[in-house]
C-alpha cells in the first residue's frame, strides 16, 4: 500500500488533517501538537474559566495542555476522540486546583482570616454566568452539596456542551453511568428551584 493511498486516513471529511492523525504524528514530531493547542486552547480556557475563575484559567490551561502533551503516547482513537480526551485532563487539573483552594482556605482558618478573606469556591463562580439572579445563592449552595461525580457530569454536559458520549470518556466512566449521574443532579437541582434550573436553560423534563 502507497503513502497516498493512506493519505485520507489522516484526513477528516473537511479535508483538514484529523486532530487523531496529530496526536499520531506527535509521538514522533512533538511539534505537531502545538496543532492540537490552537485548536482547542479556547475552549479549554473557557471551560476552565466557567469552572473556576478568568486568572485560574490563564494559569491551568497550559497544566491542561502539558499533561495531555505528555500522556500522548497513550492516546487511543479506539477509544473516543481527542475533544474529551483534553476534557478529562481539564477534569484533572479542576480537581487538584480545588484540593489546593481548600488547604488555603483551611490555613485561612486556622489562622488569622475572616470571611473576607476567603474566595468563593468555583462553584459560587459558576452561578454568575446564570441570569436568574434571585436563585443564584440556592443555586450555588446545591451545586456544592451535590457528589463531586454528579457535578463533574452536569457541568462538563452544561458548560463544555459535550454530548453523554463524550462525557464518558472525559471522566472514564460507563456511558450509562452518564445519564443515570445527569438526572440525578437535574432532579435534586430542580427540586432545589422549584422545578427550574437556570444552569441548564429553565425547565428541563
Amino acid at each position: 500500500m502507497t503513502a497516498n493511498s493512506t493519505a485520507p486516513d489522516l484526513a477528516d471529511p473537511r479535508g483538514t488533517i484529523s486532530d487523531e492523525a496529530l496526536v499520531e504524528l506527535s509521538r514522533r514530531t512533538p511539534e505537531r501538537f502545538g496543532e492540537i493547542y490552537d485548536r482547542y486552547v479556547r475552549e479549554i480556557h473557557a471551560y476552565l474559566g466557567r469552572r473556576l475563575d478568568r486568572q485560574a484559567a490563564d494559569d491551568l490551561t497550559a497544566e491542561v495542555f502539558l499533561a495531555a502533551f505528555r500522556k500522548r503516547a497513550t492516546f487511543d482513537p479506539r477509544r473516543g476522540t481527542v475533544r474529551p480526551w483534553l476534557y478529562g485532563f481539564a477534569g484533572n487539573v479542576i480537581a487538584l486546583h480545588r484540593r489546593a483552594e481548600a488547604r488555603r482556605l483551611a490555613a485561612l482558618q486556622r489562622g488569622a482570616g475572616t470571611d473576607d478573606d476567603r474566595e468563593d469556591g468555583h462553584e459560587d463562580r459558576v452561578v454568575t454566568h446564570v441570569d436568574a439572579a434571585s436563585t443564584k445563592g440556592r443555586l450555588a449552595a446545591e451545586l456544592r452539596a451535590l457528589p463531586d461525580g454528579d457535578r463533574d457530569v452536569l457541568l462538563l454536559s452544561a458548560l463544555g456542551e459535550l454530548s453523554h458520549e463524550e462525557v464518558a470518556q472525559a471522566l472514564d466512566i460507563p456511558y450509562g453511568t452518564v445519564g443515570s449521574r445527569l438526572s440525578r443532579a437535574r432532579r435534586k437541582l430542580r427540586a432545589a428551584l422549584g422545578g427550574v434550573n437556570p444552569l441548564l436553560g429553565g425547565s428541563d423534563g
